[in-house]
C-alpha cells in the first residue's frame, strides 16, 4: 500500500476492529491507514456483510419488509434500502449475463399485482398515473432449462408487451425456436415485429366453467377444454403449452411477499416492486437449485458453472 502523502510504500501496523481490518503505517510521515474494503454492491453500505445477507435471504424466503426487519433486528428503511440497492445490481446481472442465450421452447405469460391500491379504487386526480394501480410482471420462460430468459414491469397494454419482446430478443440468441403465449392479443403483432425471423410462435387459449360468485377472482373454475391455434411460422402445436410459465407464476407469489394475495405486504411503490423482482429473478437463476434440473437455471443453461451464493450478488 502507498502512502497518500508521501507516495512511498508503507509497512503493516498490525489490526483493528472485530473484523481484523490490517492497517498500514508510512515510515515516512508517520500516518496509518487503514486497508480499503470492497463494500456491497459497491456502494457506501455500512452494515456488516453477513447482516445484509440475512436481509436479502430473508426477503427471497418470502418474508415481507417488516417481518425481515423484525428478524435482522434493523429498521424498515434500512431493508428498503438494502432492497433497492440489491435490485438494481441484481437487474444489471440479469442484463450482463443473459444475453445472446441459444433456447428451443419459450413460454410467455404475465401475471398481475398492484402498487398502493387496485385499479378500480383509484381517485380520479389519480386516473392517469401508471405508477398506481395494476402492475404486469411479464415472463419469458425456457420451458425445458427453466430459466427465466427476460422478465419486464408494466401496464398490460401494447406498449408495455412491445418493451417485453424487444427484452426477449435481446436476451435469445438467432435461430429457430418455439413461442407459446395465452390468448392476449397484443402479443401477435408484437412478436411478428420483433421475432418474426426467428420465432415459430402459437396461441393456448383455456377455458374453464364459471365458478360460483366469489371464487373466480382468485382461483379458475373446473378446465373445460384447450384452444391452440398457430399464429406464425410452423409451431409444433402437440407441444404448445403455457403450463411451466403459469407454474413458474405460482412460484412467484409463493418467494416474493408482494405478490402474495390477501396481505397486506403488497408494493406502496412501484420501484421497490420492480427491486424485489429483479433480486427474486436472479436469485431464481442464479443461486436455487431447481428440484427437476438438480442445478440452478443458469447451469443448466451453460451461463455459469456453478451455484451461486448471495455473496456474489452483492459484489
Amino acid at each position: 500500500m502507498t502512502c497518500h502523502n508521501c507516495r512511498v510504500e508503507m509497512v503493516k501496523a498490525g489490526f483493528y476492529g472485530r473484523h481484523k481490518v490490517q492497517r498500514y503505517k508510512c515510515q515516512q510521515c508517520g500516518k496509518r491507514f487503514a486497508e480499503p474494503q470492497e463494500k456491497p454492491f459497491g456502494a457506501d453500505v455500512r452494515l456488516p456483510q453477513e447482516k445484509i445477507e440475512m436481509i436479502l435471504r430473508c426477503l427471497v424466503e418470502g418474508n415481507s419488509v417488516r417481518s425481515t426487519a423484525r428478524l435482522c433486528n434493523v429498521e424498515k428503511r434500512t431493508v428498503l434500502n438494502m432492497l433497492k440497492l440489491a435490485g438494481d445490481n441484481c437487474e444489471r446481472i440479469l442484463t450482463e449475463r443473459i444475453h445472446n442465450v441459444p433456447v428451443k421452447d419459450l413460454q410467455l405469460d404475465e401475471i398481475w399485482s398492484y402498487v398502493q391500491k387496485k385499479e378500480a379504487h383509484k381517485f380520479p386526480f389519480e386516473a392517469h398515473d401508471d405508477k398506481i394501480g395494476d402492475a404486469y410482471t411479464f415472463i419469458a420462460l425456457e420451458r425445458t432449462r427453466k430459466l427465466v430468459v427476460a422478465w419486464h414491469l408494466g401496464r398490460r397494454d401494447r406498449i408495455n408487451t412491445e418493451d417485453f419482446i424487444a427484452k426477449v430478443r435481446r436476451a435469445t440468441a438467432p435461430g429457430r425456436f418455439e413461442v407459446c403465449t395465452d390468448g392476449f392479443q397484443p402479443y401477435v403483432n408484437a412478436i411478428a415485429d420483433g421475432l418474426s425471423d426467428r420465432a415459430d410462435y402459437s396461441q393456448v387459449v383455456k377455458v374453464y366453467s364459471k365458478e360460483e360468485e366469489g371464487r373466480e377472482r382468485y382461483s379458475p373454475g373446473e378446465f373445460v377444454s384447450v384452444e391452440k391455434t398457430a399464429i406464425m411460422g410452423q409451431p409444433d402445436l402437440k407441444r404448445a403449452s403455457t403450463s411451466h410459465v403459469e407454474r413458474q407464476n405460482g412460484t412467484l407469489r409463493q418467494w416474493c411477499k408482494r405478490l402474495t394475495r390477501l396481505t397486506y405486504a403488497f408494493s406502496k411503490s412501484w420501484n421497490n416492486l420492480k427491486a424485489a423482482l429483479a433480486l427474486h429473478f436472479a436469485f431464481y437463476n442464479f443461486c436455487r437449485i431447481h428440484s427437476k434440473l438438480r442445478v440452478t437455471p443458469a447451469m443448466e443453461s451453460g451461463i455459469t458453472d456453478h451455484v451461486w451464493d448471495l455473496k456474489e450478488l452483492l459484489a
